[in-house]
């Protein structure tokens, strides 16, 4: 069960994913913490982790404020990220992430004031085929958007959390430090487009697809 929160300032995908146990974990929450927090309550689930497809500041934002919500409720949400991208948080998450949040504006530097000066460390560093922690997702490793780009996958389901790997008729930016169009072109051919066709595919930005669709109309991988 998927519940979609749109966050941040350039309208990030955050996911909400949890089961009949009424566990979640929470997929790159790029900003709007109240928003999942109260979406959390009113499902009535308990967090288990913060899983985040890569390390830009989009999709990590909201990481810190939610730990500590959390916290001091006396639940400990684990925050997991592939190990390649850990820089992204802890000590070095303000001194990294402010060149590209500073593209942004005055906007840019609200986030940046918000959210980056207490960024939590990672508490575990995912790797392909990992089981992702107990939702029946499944790591894949997907570098390109950036070095440590993951997607999580589940067969069970028929879903894929794609990140910024692959979008609706696009494809993840690889001009930023970390993106290699070719290492990315290669991570969707070779680990995406090979899931069965009907998979739903719910990626970082925009709408839902799937992998036929994309097999049949994407331009960047065609």
């Amino acid at each position: 069960m998927i519940k979609r929160v749109i966050v941040g300032i350039i309208g990030t995908n955050c996911y909400i994913f949890y089961n009949e146990k009424k566990n979640c974990i929470i997929i790159d929450p790029g900003g709007n913490e109240t928003e999942i927090i109260a979406d959390i309550k009113n499902l009535g689930l308990k967090p288990l982790a913060i899983v985040l497809t890569h390390g830009h500041f989009d999709h990590i934002a909201a990481t810190g404020k939610l730990k500590e919500y959390y916290a001091g409720r006396g639940v400990n949400v684990s925050v997991a990220i592939h190990e390649a991208d850990s820089m992204y948080l802890g000590e070095n998450a303000g001194r990294i992430n402010k060149s590209v949040v500073s593209l942004f504006g005055f906007e840019g530097e609200k986030m940046f004031q918000r959210y980056f000066p207490r960024m939590p460390s990672a508490d575990l560093f995912l790797k392909e085929n990992d089981a992702v922690f107990d939702s029946g997702l499944m790591v894949l490793e997907t570098p390109g958007h950036t070095k440590g780009g993951i997607c999580l996958y589940s067969e069970k389901d028929g879903l894929l959390f794609s990140g910024d790997t692959l979008f609706c008729g696009g494809i993840g930016r690889s001009d930023l430090p970390g993106g290699n169009e070719n290492l990315l072109v290669n991570s969707i051919k070779s680990k995406l487009l090979i899931l069965p066709p009907e998979t739903t595919v719910y990626p970082g930005h925009g709408p839902t697809t799937t992998i036929s669709n994309e097999i049949s109309s994407n331009p960047f991988i065609n």
